[in-house]
């Protein structure tokens, strides 16, 4: 991790953008404090995928067996309180 302060990033970016495309990671200093941090686009930890298009088919769809909404006998509604 190289660490550079916000001078040096501003007077080197086009040098610190090609270390970080190489695989490096860079801290940008203000003072003694990290303010920000270079790493490149494709390994960043927490970037999400780009989310599929609405309407789009993701997962397998539900089923409900044939009595999922058959009324419940009195003793299970007792049960519950009804």
């Amino acid at each position: 991790m190289k660490k550079v302060t916000t001078y040096q990033a501003k007077t080197h970016l086009s040098r610190l953008i090609a270390q970080v495309h190489a695989g490096e990671e860079v801290v940008i200093y203000r003072g003694d404090q990290p303010t920000a941090r270079l790493v490149d686009v494709g390994a960043t930890p927490g970037v999400r995928p780009e989310r599929p298009a609405v309407g789009t088919i993701t997962s397998a769809p539900v089923t409900l067996s044939k009595d999922a909404f058959a009324q419940l006998a009195d003793d299970e509604l007792a049960e519950w309180g009804l």
